[in-house]
């Protein structure tokens, strides 16, 4: 037996990709600031997993919230906060950024931040 919740729904790299292009996800980094900053999916909005406010994030019936971190676990733990507080579903990035760099998708990295601090 599966020890996910059915309710917990997980989304591929790529499928994400195409739902944030049509602008049809909103993208939830679970990660903590200093990771965030270090490499990132571009677009990603930071909610921490240990300050998560459920309450707190984007709500638009027309997207899909995902939730992703480095390599799935604290995005799972997250999509299951947001289905104890009364969330009908819930998703997350399998695999996290890692499975996203992997896939060949779009990382944005510290390194290449310009001196203005402009990317």
């Amino acid at each position: 037996m599966n020890s996910l919740s059915p309710t917990v729904e997980t989304i591929e790299p790529a499928t994400l990709a195409a739902a944030l292009k049509k602008r049809t996800a909103w993208l939830v980094d679970v990660r903590e600031p200093a990771e965030y900053l270090n490499e990132r999916i571009p677009g990603a909005l930071l909610f921490p997993l240990s300050s998560l406010d459920v309450q707190a994030l984007p709500k638009d019936d027309t997207r899909t919230l995902v939730f992703h971190c480095a390599g799935g676990k604290r995005s799972l733990q997250a999509a299951e906060r947001l289905l104890a507080n009364g969330a009908p579903r819930a998703t997350h990035l399998a695999g996290g950024i890692a499975a996203w760099a992997a896939a060949g998708l779009p990382v944005m990295r510290a390194d290449q931040v310009s001196a203005s601090g402009s990317v």
